[in-house]
């Protein structure tokens, strides 16, 4: 079958497979990794796959509608996150306008968390495939192929003769090493030189060596609606051969990201792959996102493995605040990791967040002075994103913190992060305030610019990333709230 696996246009670099989709300050703009991991597969079913990513091509919707035509697919699978969900719905729709016998699938956490609200919003959409996709969509193309119903393909909501159906949920996918590297459906469908991550190396490739978290953090979206709370690995051995295959296929990509929730949830796990990087002579850079528990020794094995960089979520420096988001840390344990890190010769992209159940204006300026003692290389701040399926918004919503109901407010009308959350203690727009804020202090301090200039005098690595970002970054930077 013809399938084609469609990341809508909607803003100019909008990032929707970011966990947070927005149009980010640094020009970050993430891979369709969910699509192009399905597609993969797919095409290993034999299926004839289109793999089209408007917002990284800069196309919009009527050039959309053309290429959907020429390819005229029998399935046309659509992602959706939620600041966009009524522009994707409507890019879907318009599909089914122009291949009426074709099938309409929606994708992503917020029509998994909202699959029958998501199938009301537009008749012509067809199918919503709830969580991990993979499987679901070749079930989806099988079924169809072969004449058969809907009933039996597991993890769909769907409109049967009946009216709108969830049929039953599908097991995760135990066995990741089954799925073919995504970084070959990079090489086929994409130009990596379209995707920028602001605190990785450019270009570089993104790749995911595990599925699921074990953490219990109230925010995430993706263990709550997509992979599960329970961590699935790929071998050691399958991830240093997808390194292999990007050293000798891609070898123009600077850096590889691995994007998993949670890297290093198994330190053992990460070690045995450190020592197989190191017995196979892999030179390609990495970043890895761990949380803030790592030993000293796992880190410096990464470090001799070639991982460059950590990107770690500290979200607050208040222990009530990081207790009520369920992070399973504590303030006293992110300082020892981050001075462990800085011991191993790792760097570090520190992440805060505004606005969590607890937070007053103290205990973010608590976050900004711990963001400060830390010193990392790159620092985040972002205000609350409470997206559909998630604690926090359940949290938000029963208590009457939520103060939108239009999904499109999720974002500022440029695209950027917007909070929809304003507590007794803290307004929506103090939590925004506080970031704009929070980054003017710690990019703009002098300490923090005479490090940076160094650093990238000593190593011309971080110069083009450095500046490519700083380009689209500065003019946020510097502009008050």
């Amino acid at each position: 079958m013809k399938i084609l696996m469609l990341n809508p246009p909607f803003l100019p670099r909008f990032s929707r497979f970011s966990r947070s989709p927005a149009v980010t300050r640094s020009g970050t703009i993430y891979y369709p990794l969910w699509h192009a991991y399905a597609t993969g597969l797919l095409e290993r079913e034999g299926h004839r796959v289109m793999l089209l990513d408007a917002p990284a091509e800069g196309l919009g919707a009527d050039e959309c509608y053309r290429i959907a035509k020429g390819f005229s697919p029998d399935i046309t699978v659509v992602y959706t996150s939620t600041p966009s969900i009524y522009n994707d719905v409507e890019i879907a729709g318009g599909i089914k306008d122009i291949q009426p016998k074709g099938v309409i699938v929606l994708t992503g956490p917020h029509v998994s968390a909202l699959p029958e609200e998501s199938l009301e919003l537009d008749k012509r959409v067809d199918i919503v495939a709830r969580g991990e996709y993979d499987l679901t969509i070749a079930g989806i193309a099988k079924a169809i192929e072969e004449g058969e119903g809907l009933e039996s393909v597991k993890g769909i909501t769907w409109r049967s003769s009946s009216g709108i159906t969830s049929n039953p949920g599908r097991a995760f996918i135990e066995d990741l090493d089954s799925l073919p590297f995504v970084s070959m459906v990079y090489k086929k469908h994409l130009k990596v030189e379209n995707y920028f991550y602001a605190h990785c190396r450019y270009p570089a490739v993104s790749i995911f060596t595990s599925r699921g978290c074990n953490a219990q953090c109230s925010y995430c979206v993706y263990p709550q609606q997509m992979f599960g709370r329970k961590q699935r690995q790929r071998s050691p051995e399958s991830i240093v051969a997808e390194f292999e295959y990007i050293e000798k296929e891609l070898p123009r990509v600077k850096e590889v990201l691995i994007d998993d929730d949670t890297f290093s949830s198994d330190q053992s796990h990460t070690m045995q792959f450190c020592e197989l990087m190191i017995k196979k002579g892999i030179r390609v850079p990495w970043t890895a996102e761990c949380r803030a528990n790592l030993k000293y020794e796992t880190m410096a094995m990464m470090k001799r493995a070639g991982c460059r960089l950590i990107v770690v979520g500290f979200e607050s420096a208040d222990n009530t605040v990081l207790k009520n988001m369920k992070k399973g840390l504590s303030i006293d344990r992110m300082r020892l990791f981050a001075f462990e890190a800085r011991r191993a010769g790792i760097m570090l992209h520190a992440c805060f967040m505004a606005g969590n159940k607890g937070d007053t204006i103290g205990t973010l300026m608590e976050s900004l002075r711990f963001a400060r003692e830390v010193n990392a290389d790159t620092c985040q701040f972002f205000p609350l994103m409470v997206y559909p399926g998630t604690e926090s918004y359940d949290w938000a919503k029963k208590s009457g913190y939520l103060k939108e109901k239009d999904f499109s407010r999720w974002l500022t009308p440029d695209g950027l992060h917007n909070c929809v959350v304003s507590t007794p203690e803290l307004s929506a727009k103090d939590a925004v305030d506080f970031c704009g804020y929070a980054r003017r202090k710690y990019y703009l301090g002098p300490g923090y610019l005479s490090r940076k200039l160094l650093q990238m005098i000593k190593s011309p690595g971080e110069l083009k990333k450095t500046v490519k970002s700083a380009k689209t970054f500065a003019k946020y930077l510097l502009k008050a709230n």
